[in-house]
């Protein structure tokens, strides 16, 4: 027996055109996300922005016992020696290739004009004591009073009480844009005062 066609039955296209609206809203909804997301921490919070911080691209970070000419004053990452550096603070300037594999570690280091008053290193140090993954150091031929750098990361300002100093020590110390988060920032080479 012949069976009439239901004319109540639904047409199979418009469900299919709505499947495909539905996977194309999800891959719209990925990409704005994935944008959104940017440089995140592990916990998922986004990098917060600190007015005037610059960021670079370090895409070499391998280990040499060899001197390395950086980029910039102080380096920011890249090559550097196997020995991290202690961190903690010092009086003396520090070798570049061993605080850079603190850096790498999440370390942030503050480096200042080795002509700062000591009323002013004081209030430096503050900003570090008791806190681990922080290095401080005079640093001769800064390009700023005090500059203030993490893997990728640097700011340079000429008032030592600027506020941005300990906002990026909160924000970089072992923040979003550590390379080799979790890692240690001692049982390298220095004697840090503390």
């Amino acid at each position: 027996m012949h069976r009439a066609p239901d004319e109540f039955a639904l047409d199979p296209a418009p469900r299919r055109r709505g499947v495909v609206w539905v996977f194309i809203l999800a891959a719209i909804f990925a990409i704005l996300a994935a944008d959104l997301v940017g440089f995140t921490r592990l916990t998922g919070q986004r990098e917060p922005e600190i007015a005037g911080v610059e960021r670079f691209d370090i895409p070499e970070r391998g280990h040499t016992t060899d001197p390395v000419v950086y980029d910039r004053i102080p380096p920011a990452g890249g090559p550097h020696d196997p020995a991290l550096q202690n961190c903690g603070v010092y009086t003396e300037p520090l070798r570049d290739e061993n605080a850079v594999h603190s850096l790498e570690h999440g370390a942030v280091w503050l480096t200042y004009r080795p002509d700062l008053p000591a009323w002013q290193v004081d209030m430096l140090s503050g900003l570090i004591k008791g806190k681990h993954h922080a290095l401080l150091s005079p640093y001769p031929g800064l390009p700023a009073t005090v500059v203030a750098t993490a893997w990728g990361r640097r700011l340079a300002v000429d008032d030592p009480a600027d506020p941005r100093i300990a906002r990026f020590v909160d924000v970089y110390r072992a923040g979003p844009q550590s390379v080799e988060k979790g890692a240690p920032c001692d049982g390298g080479i220095g004697n840090p005062l503390r």
